[in-house]
């Protein structure tokens, strides 16, 4: 009777036991699908854990997308796109954008077969400043966000990944292949793609030929660093043109094909001004931190990729090629494309090649490398 009782009690247990997949996630929080999703790709709005490089746990977001089909019998190949410059201010998150397809140049992986993993970072999206070019902080958030992408069932998302990043996010990826051996040993990176990445972010804020640009992304780190870490604008500006590169970085997000309004403008051409004679390397603690924060070339694995146009006016040609030829001197295999367009299409403009690359990488295939070239 006893034995009877018990296999009825393990039967009514057993038909109410949650599957695997349901049980509790060390790394997703939520996972909402995306009805706007371009056709053939399904998308879920994420929101998942990670930590900054102090080791400060922060909740925070991002996009995962992967190809409308039946889960695969093995798991999805899988990139990690880091996006470039959208803005410091918690607005400024790509997932908020109504037009995140249209302006997110990794999202082509998707037709490939690929599951992309397209991180907010800290910050945007979420109530904390937005740690603008802080190596540890931003590749961090990129690898739990992959870590989070294996959570969701239907994205069937696998251990082995590549990262590709542009501008910003070339920077985030070059930094996310440095950490990404000792922060996530679970997965395993097969390659590196970077398209316009700063580098040497001191050389990088000085060297960039638009003199406006350069204003304003000058602001957005300045903003960053001094809220984040109490550093004090008065070597930098005057009280009345550090409100300024305060509100330009509180209120403004980089604009795509939109003219940027009246205020902004002057805003940045003051501080183009105020800040023509000034260079980061050599105010304190502002110098000590870009380089802190800069790529150490010795650092990156390979094998890698970089995409860089000669006509870049925001990432100076001159600072990546030098980079390039340091890693080189390291003996990791790399790949050069050079081109021709404007930084803000540097990602679209070498997708093809970048994805055909990457997808050798999956492959096992030995990687090229332009070396001798560069």
């Amino acid at each position: 009777m006893h034995r009877l009782l018990a296999a009825v009690l393990l039967a009514i247990l057993s038909a109410f036991a949650l599957p695997a997949a349901a049980q509790p996630s060390r790394y997703l929080i939520s996972a909402a699908p995306m009805t706007d999703a371009p056709p053939g790709v399904q998308a879920w709005r994420v929101q998942y854990w990670t930590t900054n490089g102090a080791g400060t746990r922060f909740a925070v977001t991002g996009i995962v997308a992967a190809p409308m089909e039946a889960i695969p019998p093995r798991p999805r190949r899988v990139i990690a796109w880091t996006h470039g410059a959208w803005g410091v201010a918690e607005k400024c998150a790509p997932s908020l954008s109504p037009h995140f397809f249209d302006y997110t140049a990794g999202m082509e992986a998707v037709r490939a077969g690929y599951v992309v993993v397209a991180p907010d970072y800290i910050g945007l999206a979420s109530p904390t400043m937005h740690p603008f070019l802080v190596g540890p902080d931003t590749a961090q958030s990129v690898l739990d966000a992959v870590r989070a992408a294996r959570e969701i069932p239907g994205a069937a998302a696998g251990s082995r990944f590549a990262v590709w990043g542009e501008s910003q996010g070339g920077h985030a990826a070059l930094w996310t292949a440095t950490a990404a051996r000792s922060y996530a040993p679970d997965l395993t990176l097969v390659g590196t793609a970077a398209a316009a990445p700063p580098t040497d972010l001191a050389a990088n804020l000085r060297e960039g030929s638009d003199k406006n640009a350069r204003a304003l992304l000058l602001s957005f780190a300045l903003h960053s660093w001094s809220t984040l870490y109490g550093f004090s604008l008065d070597g930098v500006a005057n009280r009345t043109n550090q409100g300024i590169i305060h509100r330009l970085a509180e209120n403004n997000c980089v604009s795509f094909n939109k003219k940027p309004k009246l205020g902004t403008i002057l805003g940045i051409l003051t501080i183009a001004r105020a800040t023509r004679s000034k260079d980061i390397a050599k105010i304190e603690p502002f110098g000590a931190f870009a380089r802190t924060n800069s790529v150490d070339p010795a650092r990156v694995p390979g094998p890698l990729l970089i995409a860089q146009s000669g006509k870049d006016t925001i990432v100076a040609p001159a600072v990546t090629r030098k980079f390039a030829k340091a890693v080189c001197k390291r003996g990791t295999p790399l790949r050069w494309i050079d081109m021709t367009g404007d930084h803000g299409t540097s990602a679209r403009d070498s997708a093809a090649e970048t994805i055909g690359w990457i997808t050798a990488r999956f492959d096992g295939d030995p990687p090229p490398n332009d070396c001798r070239r560069i």
